[in-house]
């Protein structure tokens, strides 16, 4: 195999798939726009599903990418050797081009020919078919035509072996994932690719978009049938350099050793240390990308902003129990700058945004620290006065809970007072806080991923109008910072540092219902970057120079780059009404809106 670095196979992997007709797009925001499903893009087909779903790419039919990723199911799990929160993906797609035979020989080829790994350690899983679709006989055809054995050919359950959808609805298909056998010997009779014993290792999965879930739960088969596929980066080169985690790889390695020279721990040789080491690396690196993306947030109490926040106050807590007493976040961050800044631009762009960002996050929880601590002093006369001497799961709680006061500390300072904490307790409040704000946020995301229903359609429609209404009545310098889209209303998020007074809401609100009365055209036109800024189109470019993009005009009065979709007559959208214009967080208002028919 040959060792390369995160650098040497994105470039491989893009070189090779341009030389097999693909087009290499940009990687799209880690925040996707006007998509309520999920708070980041979780992977390289998130932003592609309106063109899976039969709309027609400005790129064409064959496209390559590397796109960031964010996962946040997995916060908890990171300090172990192998999770991530943050990942970069490399993707090919065939949006009706090929199908299962040159998606799997394409996969063949740049396994072994470029990134020369042993067929013979190869082992592949497919789709063992149910009540919904066939066993993926095909599939397992072209494996066999490849090379691989029969005895190396896996067929899995659905759990297993079919993609999607994210959500509730939209496309989804069998795959079929390839594994590195890594040698280490068989946990029992019974082991396959997938098994949590090591053997084998993913490294590659190609998904078959042969279906749609419709609102019945039934799955229909689509006229026309996509590839979509996925490789990390950081398990990739881990393999392939035979590092037993990604952690000691070159995109962790450098971010790790100023961490020591920080704490003066040495990664490696005590392994709670290293867990810490692991949580910071991650947390950080996670954090530059959520501030410095296109579409960056800064540290909230919701959405992204709470996650963005709850990684930052990990990493400090982490930084904490090394013994780091002083501000050091922008000391890692400017290594993870100076890592990705090439590869991804946007953060060099963002840089004043990343690091004023930390530092005014880091200084907010240093506060909090010394709030907690308050509040556990003003506890404590109580606390001495009763004869038990371990401090409640509830009281824990609480202090997590209304001043941020991480249980570790907690645990610190009860021991510093001859108290124990109840563990168990926090841990029960923390979990039933958790089902309620899961059981809040399903409720928040339960609609199929990029619904595209005529409601949300025309509600997108409308953040467009609303764009151009905002710039003429608060003028030319109101940019979209964000938007997120349900079959209810629309939310937009925009830069302007101060509330909008009544008459103003008032004027823009009666531009747009102008604008719907008149029922506008909306057309489409496919131009490169360059084009779309020279004709004044609104947008967040998130594409390169020369790169093609769609551009939808309302009329005349509204030109922006987006993938859409949208109404074709503006007057088919119904009255427009801005329900509530507040602030989002500093130097950002936000409007939430309803089209009422």
């Amino acid at each position: 195999m040959k060792a390369l670095t995160a650098n040497e196979l994105r470039k491989l992997y893009i070189d090779f798939f341009v030389s097999k007709g693909h087009r290499q797009i940009s990687g799209a925001s880690l925040i996707p726009e006007n998509d309520p499903t999920v708070l980041f893009t979780t992977a390289g087909m998130h932003p592609l599903v309106p063109y899976i779903l039969g709309a027609e790419h400005p790129a064409g039919d064959r496209l390559v990418d590397y796109q960031k990723c964010i996962r946040t199911g997995d916060i908890d799990s990171v300090g172990d050797p192998h999770h991530l929160t943050f990942f970069e993906m490399l993707g090919n797609w065939s949006l009706g081009a090929y199908f299962k035979k040159e998606a799997i020989e394409y996969s063949y080829e740049f396994l072994t020919k470029h990134l020369g790994i042993d067929p013979e350690r190869l082992s592949v899983t497919v789709f063992a078919g149910d009540e919904n679709a066939p066993r993926d006989e095909e599939a397992a055809s072209v494996w066999k035509s490849l090379g691989i054995s029969e005895d190396r050919i896996f067929y899995m359950p659905k759990e297993d072996n079919w993609w999607g959808p994210a959500g509730e609805t939209g496309p989804c298909g069998p795959d079929s994932e390839m594994f590195i056998d890594t040698g280490r010997p068989a946990c029992g009779p019974d082991c396959h690719p997938g098994c949590s014993c090591g053997k084998y290792f993913e490294i590659w999965n190609d998904v078959f978009m042969g279906y749609r879930k419709d609102e019945n739960g039934a799955y229909n088969e689509m006229s026309r049938k996509c590839i979509d596929t996925g490789m990390g980066i950081e398990r990739t080169i881990a393999i392939l350099q035979g590092k037993k985690s990604v952690y000691e790889t070159e995109v962790f390695t450098p971010i790790i050793a100023k961490v020591e020279e920080l704490t003066g721990r040495k990664y490696g040789a005590d392994e709670e240390d290293d867990m810490s080491i692991r949580i910071i690396s991650d947390h950080i690196r996670t954090s530059v990308f959520i501030l410095g993306d296109q579409r960056g947030v800064a540290p909230s109490n919701v959405g992204q902003g709470y996650i963005l926040r709850r990684l930052i106050r990990r990493a400090v807590r982490h930084g904490r129990k090394l013994g780091i007493e002083h501000a050091f976040l922008s000391d890692v961050a400017t290594v993870v700058l100076s890592l990705y800044q090439d590869a991804y631009p946007e953060l060099k762009e963002h840089e004043a945004f990343i690091f004023d960002e930390l530092k005014k996050e880091e200084a907010k929880f240093s506060d909090t620290l010394v709030k907690g601590e308050r509040e556990f002093e003003k506890m404590l006369p109580n606390l001495m006065k009763g004869t038990s001497r371990t401090i409640s799961g509830r009281l824990a709680f609480k202090l997590y809970d209304t001043y941020g006061f991480p249980i570790e500390l907690t645990e610190e300072l009860a021991k510093e007072h001859g108290f124990t904490v109840d563990v168990k307790g926090f841990e029960e409040a923390f979990q039933k806080h958790q089902e309620i704000s899961r059981a809040g946020a399903e409720q928040q995301f339960k609609g199929g991923l990029a619904d595209h229903s005529e409601a949300t359609t025309a509600l997108h429609t409308a953040t467009h109008l609303l764009h151009k209404a905002l710039s003429v009545v608060l003028g030319g310098y109101v940019k979209q910072l964000g938007s997120n889209i349900t079959a209810e209303r629309l939310r937009f998020d925009f830069n302007c540092p101060r509330p909008m007074t009544k008459e103003e809401i008032r004027q823009v609100e009666d531009l747009v219902n102008e604008q719907i009365q008149k029922d506008l055209p909306v057309t489409i036109d496919v131009m490169s970057v360059d084009e779309a800024r020279a004709l004044g189109a609104a947008a967040q470019f998130d594409a390169k120079y020369g790169e093609k993009v769609k551009v939808y005009s309302i009329g005349d009065f509204s030109k922006e780059v987006c993938g859409g979709p949208h109404v074709e007559h503006t007057g088919t959208m119904g009255h427009f009404r801005i329900v509530k214009e507040q602030s989002s967080s500093a130097g950002v208002r936000r409007i939430k809106a309803v089209l009422e028919k």
